[in-house]
């Protein structure tokens, strides 16, 4: 039997998961071509491993039909922790309108990810990005019913800001079930370091899970030019990734590398290792397609940095000069980025 990765707790006093995730996106989208066959035995291979927190969304292409054919085929859905989100925008409309909290829709988006994910219930339902148009107090007491019944059972938030954080929590009833928060993060990006919600999370008993703790890859060093994508890989739009941002990038990656090379481990080991060691409530989500990138990074969850490598990474990570901004050109999370929402006294209703 192959030996399981060490767990930790989702939420304060919650149920326990791998300490490594699962990111999906990959498996349906915007990382250029994937195969599914080879991603079915990733699926399998994971949950032998441990990696039983399985994170997709609903605009992630197919990704949430193929994790449905992977229940489907191996009855092993009670096995996974399934984490899926809604509010990004409406894959059935037009992604340039953005994102989207509205009652009707959240409704609407409950029904098709039980569909496309064959399955009864969600263990964690994440607004994908904050609609500033709608309270958070209305999305969360539209996903009530669906708590109450057990068709979704733990509430998340991503991107969302502290404040905003914290007045879903108070929602009588239905704030206690919200237990995470997704945000990026990784060597490239600590943002959530300054921005006041690592604190409340804290604070308030919500698990962080860190998404892109790889950088989208760039921290891995697989890659070290633009032609080494498909054209219709999403990163060939990014800010880090352009023909100026790159190379200025792939420095900081060599001082990742040497790293590595002096403990004898990967890139991405040690990127993951190290937010594993910082921070011993988060949960990083890197995604893989193959079993071999699986097992590299699972295997992340069983490595103990000496206190001397710790700070030498947090030293290299705060003074790096990271060239482009994370994300800011998809301009179908721009209205969504600032994480704040409308107050009660403004909503008029759809």
């Amino acid at each position: 039997m192959m030996k399981k990765i060490p767990t930790r707790s989702i939420g304060k006093n919650g149920p326990q998961v791998g300490a490594i995730g699962f990111g999906a996106m990959g498996v349906g989208a915007w990382y250029g071509k994937s195969d599914e066959e080879e991603i079915l035995k990733t699926l399998d291979h994971a949950l032998d491993k441990g990696v039983n927190f399985w994170d997709t969304s609903d605009i992630y292409g197919t990704s949430e039909a193929v994790l449905g054919k992977w229940f489907q085929k191996t009855g092993r859905r009670a096995e996974v922790f399934l984490c899926t989100k809604f509010g990004g925008f409406d894959p059935e409309g037009n992604p340039q309108d953005g994102v989207i909290s509205k009652p009707s829709h959240i409704r609407k988006s409950v029904k098709r990810s039980l569909d496309l994910l064959k399955t009864d219930y969600i263990d964690l339902y994440y607004q994908h990005r904050v609609d500033p148009d709608v309270p958070i107090e209305i999305v969360l007491e539209t996903l009530r019913p669906f708590v109450e019944s057990g068709t979704i059972r733990y509430i998340g938030l991503s991107e969302c800001s502290a404040d905003t954080l914290r007045r879903a929590k108070a929602v009588p009833g239905v704030g206690e079930k919200l237990i995470a928060v997704q945000m990026e993060y990784s060597l490239f990006t600590l943002d959530v370091e300054n921005n006041g919600i690592a604190e409340v999370c804290e604070e308030l008993g919500v698990s962080l899970v860190a998404y892109s703790p790889l950088a989208r890859g760039l921290v891995t060093g697989r890659f070290r030019s633009r032609a080494d994508f498909d054209p219709s890989d999403l990163r060939l739009i990014l800010p880090r990734w352009s023909e100026e941002n790159f190379p200025k990038n792939l420095m900081v990656v060599d001082k990742i590398t040497e790293i590595a090379q002096q403990y004898g481990i990967t890139n991405s080991q040690v990127a993951l290792a190290w937010i594993l060691a910082e921070q011993p409530n988060w949960i990083p989500i890197p995604g893989s397609r193959t079993i071999q990138r699986l097992e590299e990074n699972a295997s992340s969850a069983e490595i103990e940095l000496p206190t001397e490598a710790i700070k030498t990474i947090r030293t290299l990570t705060e003074n790096a000069e990271i060239a482009g901004t994370r994300n800011r050109t998809l301009t179908w999370i721009a209205r969504g980025v600032a994480g704040d929402c409308i107050p009660m006294d403004q909503w008029k209703g759809e």
